[in-house]
């Protein structure tokens, strides 16, 4: 199952030329928490060349912005934005994922391959890119409006009308969730991530579900245990990213993959059968 989500405008933190290259620099340095010291020595110019960029005294050129995104870790939309703020055309294309050719390739790969377990690839705003046919399943059985492209897969899963009465420890898998959101939008400053944040945390728990936190667990080990015909299932998950993106889209990209957190909920999904096509248009 493909969905192509509008790929946006250049936008993120702030993706428009009216802002000086220099504000954009200085604002990704502060979001890092690094110094103009430290962020000079370490892109191998001086204090003083860089406090002239920030403050407009100096313009970048393409190779200064490169090695200051490099050295902030820019992600490639907004370095795009810096491109564009300093007068140069933007640096990285943004094609849909359907004409990457081999990374769609490596994509389908990843998720037919998982089956029976549920997989499936969304883009830095959550929207559903691809799924195999066992996640499919958990998705098939939400109101038909959160399944309007582009779908968003935390919406679809959290929302009253979506998975969330089906999801045994809601509370946790939330703040799980908000948690990672909150991560997200520090690192990359996308654009709607504030938005949703905010949406996803005024969900109120569906009656029934275990309110119960266990507070002594962390990131790696929060599972999701999710309601059934075939009895609770409970899942843990793997987030895998392409290394070295050179386009927009790629480098946005990031599939999850849910495996079994015990052995019942391992049989039920091995008693799903040996489909492992991964629909596209």
């Amino acid at each position: 199952m493909w969905h192509t989500p509008g790929s946006g405008n250049l936008s993120g933190m702030t993706m428009t030329a009216e802002v000086p290259v220099g504000e954009l620099v200085r604002r990704w340095r502060e979001r890092r928490r690094r110094s103009q010291l430290d962020v000079s020595i370490a892109a191998h110019l001086s204090a003083r060349h860089l406090s002239f960029i920030e403050t407009g005294r100096a313009r970048p050129s393409r190779e200064m912005i490169e090695r200051l995104c490099d050295e902030l870790d820019v992600p490639l939309r907004e370095r795009n934005a810096l491109h564009l703020a300093a007068g140069f055309a933007p640096a990285y294309r943004e094609r849909p994922l359907p004409d990457l050719g081999v990374a769609r390739s490596a994509v389908e790969t990843v998720l037919s391959g998982h089956e029976p377990n549920p997989a499936l690839a969304v883009n830095v705003r959550w929207e559903l890119l691809a799924a195999n046919r066992s996640m499919q399943l958990f998705l098939g059985d939400i109101a038909p409006e959160l399944l309007t492209p582009p779908v968003n897969v935390l919406r679809a899963t959290l929302h009253p009308d979506g998975l969330a009465p089906r999801i045994r420890n809601f509370t946790q898998w939330r703040d799980h969730a908000v948690r990672r959101v909150r991560r997200q939008l520090e690192r990359t400053a996308a654009e709607g991530l504030a938005d949703l944040l905010a949406e996803i945390e005024s969900y109120p728990a569906p009656a029934g579900t275990d309110d119960t936190v266990d507070t002594t667990a962390n990131d790696l080990v929060v599972p999701m245990r999710i309601a059934t015909d075939d009895g609770e299932l409970s899942f843990h998950y793997a987030l895998t990213v392409f290394g070295a993106a050179r386009d927009v889209t790629l480098d946005e990209i990031a599939i999850e993959t849910f495996f079994p957190a015990d052995d019942a909920t391992a049989a039920a999904l091995r008693a799903l059968g040996p489909d492992t096509e991964t629909a596209t248009p």
